[in-house]
C-alpha cells in the first residue's frame, strides 16, 4: 500500500463566520478591520436627531420679535416637513416589507416545487429541499465573511428569521403516545396524545444554543488589538487611527490564499487579548465538538440506501488493502492510532479516500456477518462450529474498523463527507432528520472556522514576538 504523509494543515471549509448579539437599531459605528471589511459596507453609524426644532423648524432672523410661539407659516412649512419626512419613511419601509414578501413566497414555492421550476413534479423530495436551503442560506449570510468581526445587522436579521422559518417545521412533527386519564367517576381512559418527536426535542434546542454562542464568540471581536489586510495591500492602508509602527504578516499557511491577512502591532498583542483569543478559542472548539456529535448521531440514524449497498465489494480485504488488513487482522490489541501514524496521510484527499474504503469495508463484514446467521436451524446446526469463527471474524473486523474511522476523524476534522455520508444526505426522505443534519453540519462548519481564524491570529502574534 503506497505511504501517504501526516499534514497537520487546517483546511477551512466553504462557511464563513458571523455576529449574533448586534441590535438592528444600533447606530454606533461598527468598528473596521481592515479597511476593507464587510461590516463596513453595511455602516449604520448614522444618527438620527431626536430635536424636532434642530431637525425641520426654519431658523428665524427676526431679533426684534419677542413672540416665544412659532408663527402660523413656521408651523406650517414644519408640519409639511414632517408630513413628508414620515411618508418618506413610511413609503421605505413599505417597499422593504414587499421585497422581503416576495423573496419569501419565491423561497416558499421553491420549497413546494421541489426545487422543479417546471411544475412537473420531478423536483427533490421536501427533506432535500430543506437541507438545500440551509445550507445556501448559510453560503449566503456567512459566504462573505472571513474575519474575527462581528456580523453585518441586516445579513444577521436574515439569518435569524429566514432559519426561524425553516426550523418551524420541526413544530409539527410530532409521535404519538398513550396518556392515562382518569374521569371524576373514577373511570380510568388511555388517551392518545402528541409531542414534538424526541430527537428533535433533545437536539434541536442544543443546536440552537450553539448557533447563538457563535454569533456572540463573533460580537466579541468588534474591537480588537489586530486588524485584516487584503493579500496584496499595504498595512497602512486600514482606516483605524493607531499610534506607533505596525507590520504585517502572511498567513500561517501560504494555501490560504484567499483569506484576509491578520495585522499584529508591532509590540504583539496584550496579555489580555491574547488570553480572549485563548478563550474563544477554547469556546469554540467545544462547540465544534458538540455540533460534529449531534451531526454524526443524526447521520447514523439515516437508512442506509440501496445504491450504496449495490455498490459495496465483495471483499472487505480488497477495498481496504492488504496492509491495514494484516494489522486489523492479526493485531491482539488493535490501535488505530498507531495504525493512522504509520499510513502516514499527507492530505486531506487522502484522508477522505481512506475513510470511503474503511467505511465500505466496515459495511461489506457487517453485511456478511449478518448473513451468516440468516441460515436455516439445521443448517445452523450442521455448520455451527465453522461458521462461529467466521462470524466472529466478520464482527470484529467490522467493529475494529468502525474505529478506525473514528479515530481518522478525530486526527481530521475538516474532513469532508464520505461517499456514504453524501448517499444519506440525497436518499434521505425524513424532514426532521435533514434539518437537524444540515443545521449541525453548517454549525460545525463555523466552529471550525472561528477556531482557525484564532489560530491565525495567535500564529501572527507568536511569530511578531519571537522576531524581537
Amino acid at each position: 500500500m503506497d505511504k501517504f504523509s501526516i499534514s497537520d494543515e487546517n483546511f477551512h471549509l466553504g462557511f464563513r463566520p458571523s455576529s449574533s448579539s448586534m441590535d438592528l437599531n444600533d447606530h454606533s459605528t461598527i468598528s473596521d478591520t481592515s479597511g476593507q471589511s464587510p461590516a463596513s459596507g453595511y455602516s449604520f453609524s448614522y444618527c438620527r436627531t431626536s430635536s424636532d426644532a434642530s431637525a425641520f423648524s426654519d431658523p428665524t432672523t427676526d431679533d426684534s420679535s419677542f413672540c416665544t410661539e412659532p408663527s402660523p407659516a413656521i408651523l406650517g412649512r414644519q408640519c409639511t416637513r414632517k408630513y413628508k419626512h414620515a411618508a418618506g419613511d413610511k413609503a421605505d419601509d413599505h417597499d422593504a416589507m414587499d421585497s422581503e414578501m416576495e423573496m419569501m413566497k419565491e423561497r416558499f414555492a421553491k420549497l413546494l416545487l421541489g426545487e422543479d421550476m417546471s411544475g412537473s413534479g420531478k423536483g427533490v423530495c421536501t427533506a432535500v429541499t430543506i437541507s438545500n436551503a440551509i445550507t445556501n442560506l448559510y453560503a449566503t449570510v456567512f459566504g462573505q465573511n472571513l474575519k474575527l468581526e462581528p456580523l453585518p445587522p441586516e445579513k444577521k436579521a436574515m439569518w435569524k428569521r429566514e432559519m426561524s422559518c425553516l426550523l418551524s417545521v420541526c413544530d409539527y412533527i410530532v409521535e404519538f403516545f398513550t396518556l392515562s386519564q382518569t374521569l371524576e367517576d373514577g373511570t380510568s381512559l388511555e388517551v392518545l396524545n402528541s409531542r414534538q418527536r424526541s430527537d428533535i426535542c433533545l437536539n434541536l434546542p442544543a443546536l440552537q444554543k450553539l448557533d447563538m454562542m457563535l454569533l456572540d464568540i463573533l460580537d466579541s471581536f468588534q474591537d480588537t488589538e489586530f486588524w485584516y489586510a487584503e493579500k496584496g495591500s499595504v498595512s497602512s492602508n486600514s482606516n483605524r487611527s493607531r499610534s506607533g509602527s505596525f507590520r504585517r504578516l502572511s498567513l500561517q499557511k501560504e494555501e490560504k490564499w484567499w483569506l484576509p491577512v491578520p495585522c499584529i502591532p508591532s509590540c504583539g498583542l496584550s496579555e489580555n487579548a491574547r488570553k480572549h483569543l485563548r478563550n474563544k478559542r477554547e469556546c469554540a472548539n467545544q462547540i465544534h465538538k458538540a455540533a460534529m456529535a449531534i451531526n454524526s448521531t443524526i447521520l447514523a440514524e439515516m437508512d442506509i440506501p440501496e445504491s450504496f449497498i449495490d455498490t459495496l465489494p465483495k471483499s472487505g480485504k480488497a477495498s481496504i488493502g492488504d496492509t491495514i488488513y494484516r494489522y486489523m487482522y492479526s493485531a491482539d490489541k488493535f490501535s488505530p492510532e498507531h495504525l493512522l501514524d504509520c499510513l502516514n496521510i499527507g492530505s486531506e484527499h487522502d484522508a477522505l479516500e481512506l475513510a470511503d474504503r474503511i467505511e465500505a469495508s466496515m459495511y461489506t463484514w457487517r453485511r456478511k456477518a449478518c448473513l451468516s446467521h440468516s441460515k436455516s436451524s439445521w443448517e445452523l446446526v450442521k455448520d455451527l462450529m465453522a461458521e462461529t469463527e467466521k462470524s466472529d471474524k466478520n464482527t470484529i473486523l467490522a467493529e475494529r474498523a468502525e474505529t478506525l474511522l473514528l479515530s481518522l476523524k478525530q486526527r481530521f476534522p475538516e474532513l469532508s463527507q464520505t461517499t456514504l455520508d453524501t448517499s444519506k444526505i440525497q436518499y434521505n426522505r425524513d424532514v426532521g432528520q435533514a434539518v437537524l443534519e444540515s443545521y449541525s453540519r453548517v454549525l460545525e462548519g463555523l466552529a471550525f472556522n472561528i477556531v482557525a481564524w484564532i489560530e491565525d491570529v495567535l500564529f501572527s502574534d507568536r511569530s511578531i514576538r519571537n522576531q524581537d
